[in-house]
């Protein structure tokens, strides 16, 4: 996100704000006659004018701080949302809303979970890799003349790297009970 221009992330917000909309008058509709539908209209239309006059005239809405901007957005695309929901139904002649009857709605819901779906998989991945990089170790290692030069040796014997080498060293250690560390003989391989 750091790389999006501000026209982005004001376009990215736009989004979000009305795919919120669109699932939460999908999930309030569910059920409601054309009556009801009309008052959500109403009150939505009404929401929209007070938020756009308060935005108009500055400051906060409440005492809870609500971004003025973001919140005229939320009502203005709710506004919009039921409106499309009461043509729909007048147009199919529901007497309720029924999700599984709006198709554009059920293909919103299912790219809705599919991105959420995805956001979860990443997610998931982000903290499998976090907790697989917490037990590596990277460390930078100096060594005097004479372990360089083995190390050097089975490396060019091998045609690895010497850091190759040590880390299949570093990986056959074997540590007794006592505390002895050992490494059993091996060949280094690719």
């Amino acid at each position: 996100m750091a790389g999006l221009k501000l026209g982005d992330r004001k376009k990215e917000i736009a989004c979000g704000v009305l795919r919120m909309a669109r699932d939460q008058v999908r999930r309030q509709a569910n059920g409601l006659d054309m009556a009801a539908v009309a008052e959500k209209v109403a009150e939505a239309a009404a929401r929209e004018r007070e938020t756009a006059e308060q935005l108009r005239r500055g400051g906060s809405f409440s005492e809870f701080e609500t971004d003025p901007e973001r919140l005229a957005a939320i009502w203005a695309a709710k506004h919009v949302e039921w409106q499309r929901v009461r043509d729909l139904m007048a147009q199919g002649d529901w007497g309720a809303y029924e999700p599984e009857q709006d198709a554009q709605g059920s293909e919103w819901a299912q790219e809705r979970e599919e991105r959420r779906d995805g956001a979860l998989a990443a997610r998931a991945a982000f903290e499998a890799r976090r907790r697989e990089e917490a037990d590596e170790l990277r460390a930078e290692l100096w060594l005097s003349a004479a372990p360089s030069r083995l190390i050097r040796a089975a490396a060019d014997r091998t045609g690895l790297m010497p850091a190759q080498v040590l880390a299949q060293l570093a990986e056959r250690v074997v540590v007794g009970e006592d505390g002895t560390v050992s490494v059993p003989p091996f060949m280094p391989s690719r």
